[in-house]
This record gives structure tokens, sequence and C-alpha cells, in this order.
């Protein structure tokens, strides 16, 4: 199974990016792709249209669009559940110890890392930014 983690802006430009990667490789995943990119405003609105017309969405789009982000592609057992887990609450307030937002995360909506919430959005989000030949060839 796969999934999609983004280190978002926030954990790049603090240079927490590798402790985040190291984290996710100790927690028994395994990269099959990743890139640093910085998105224009129309992927943002494209990549969290599913969130347009909440309050936040402005914002969301505004702290996406601010810095490069490393959008990846992880493989493991039960993907999309685990990394849910391992990366805890969106509010680092109220994520359990341990998990990447508790360590990492500035705020809620300076959480440090995103990951899909379903099996089927995570294969819309990394078909949003890594192409069949990108991912062909390698584990998952």
């Amino acid at each position: 199974m796969q999934t999609l983690a983004i280190i978002k802006p926030d954990a790049i430009a603090s240079g927490k990016a590798g402790a985040i990667l190291k984290h996710l490789q100790e927690a028994g995943f395994t990269l099959r792709a990743a890139r640093l990119v910085r998105l224009t405003l129309p992927q943002a609105e494209a990549f969290y249209g599913v969130h347009k017309g909440r309050p936040f969405f402005p914002e969301l789009v505004a702290f996406m669009t601010s810095g490069p982000c490393m959008p990846m592609a992880l493989v493991r057992a039960d993907a999309v559940a685990h990394l849910r887990t391992v990366i805890g609450a969106t509010d680092p307030a109220e994520a359990a110890p341990g998990t990447i937002r508790k360590l990492y995360a500035e705020s809620k909506g300076r959480n440090a890392i995103h990951a899909s919430d379903s099996d089927e959005n995570a294969a819309r989000e990394i078909a949003f930014f890594f192409t069949e030949g990108e991912l062909a060839g390698l584990v998952g």
C-alpha cells in the first residue's frame, strides 16, 4: 500500500525535513518518490480543492505557496492509517507524544506535514505530484 505525505513549508524552512524523513523511515515507510517543489497558487488551490469554501482555505493555500514543500510517495502495509497515526493530530497541542506534529509542528495551521486521509485520496494525491513513469519499477 502507498500514501502521500508532504513536508510543509514551515518544516522545510526550519530545517526539520531530514528529521521528519528519518522519523517516517523509522516508522517503517519506504520512500518511493520525492521532490522539492514550490506550489503555484493554481496548484495549491487544485490540490486542496476539497476544502474550497471552508474558512481556512485561503490561509492554507497562502501557506502552502509561501515556500518549498516536499511531497513524498511512501510505501508500507496499511500505509494511510499508519501514517495518520505517526503524524498525530492536526493541532500539535493535541497530538500524541512522539508523533511528528508533536515534535516538529509550530501550530495547527503550521503543522509540518500533510498526509492522505484515505486510499482513494492517496492515489489521487500521488498522481497529482508524480507520473507513473516516476513511480515505475520502484517498490510498491
